[in-house]
């Protein structure tokens, strides 16, 4: 099968997450702790419903494919093609009762991401990507996503979830690159990913992302003319250090900076 013929499946497995998650959004459900640490690592019964659906359609349809997800561990992995999931990439936001959230569903192909979607279920709105082309759905109709030019840094708008979730050294990385651009936002999980897909910003620095938490959007990011690596400009799809920008012009300067000293 092709890539083309799996992204009607997607889309089922996409409209079967968003109608599990959608009835617990903005209502008092509990909240677990994942961490063992210090930190608040959340959890909810959206989480686990969600990729629990997810989990079932892909067993019944495709048996012999692996899955990677948040929630219930790894299967198969070492299988040709696996399935990603991120149930709900932002549940922080999603508990706090704001819209930017979404879930996330990659598919690999011998260890390569072929194909990606980000569903954000309350809004209504799909982006997804297969590398070459990366696409915008929602009720009013479709259009083809694409990055927008941007020459300097100095011109550039960066997004990160927050500095605090980075390490001493890395968050100083981080400064030197903020300190060089024009405006400087935190926020958004994936939604910023797409946001850059879109051409509405043009950088995204992130650490400590697992597979699941960049595996889908990086098809996006590269259909719409973007890159995406980590921060030794490798690939990105294994997570740790993230780099997205919507001009190579952009990434490389950035990518200096966040060398520079370490």
């Amino acid at each position: 099968m092709t890539v083309i013929d799996f992204s009607a499946f997607i889309g089922r497995l996409a409209t079967a997450s968003g109608e599990t998650i959608l009835p617990f959004f903005r209502t008092s459900l509990s909240v677990d702790n994942k961490s063992s640490r210090h930190d608040f690592d959340p959890v909810t019964e959206a989480d686990r419903a969600a990729e629990a659906v997810m989990r079932r359609l892909i067993k019944a349809n495709f048996p012999q494919h692996g899955i990677v997800g948040e929630e219930f561990g790894n299967e198969r992995e070492d299988a040709d093609y696996v399935w990603v999931l991120d149930p709900i990439d932002g549940t922080k936001s999603f508990i706090a009762g704001f819209p930017i959230w979404g879930t996330l569903i990659a598919l690999l192909h011998k260890g390569m991401p072929v194909f990606g979607m980000m569903h954000q279920p309350f809004i209504g709105e799909r982006f997804s990507g297969d590398n070459g082309f990366a696409n915008y759905r929602n009720s009013a109709g479709e259009r083809r996503l694409s990055v927008r030019r941007c020459e300097r840094l100095q011109d550039a708008v960066c997004y990160t979830t927050s500095p605090l979730l980075m390490n001493e050294t890395d968050r100083a990385a981080f400064a030197r690159a903020e300190s060089e651009v024009r405006l400087s936002r935190y926020g958004g999980d994936c939604y910023s990913y797409c946001m850059l897909a879109a051409g509405h910003l043009d950088l995204v620095i992130e650490t400590e992302l697992k597979p699941y938490d960049i595996a889908a959007l990086i098809p996006i990011i590269n259909g719409a003319g973007g890159v995406v690596t980590d921060w030794n400009g490798g690939p990105a799809q294994n997570g740790g250090r993230i780099i997205a920008a919507g001009d190579k012009r952009v990434h490389e300067a950035a990518l200096k900076l966040l060398a520079a000293g370490g």
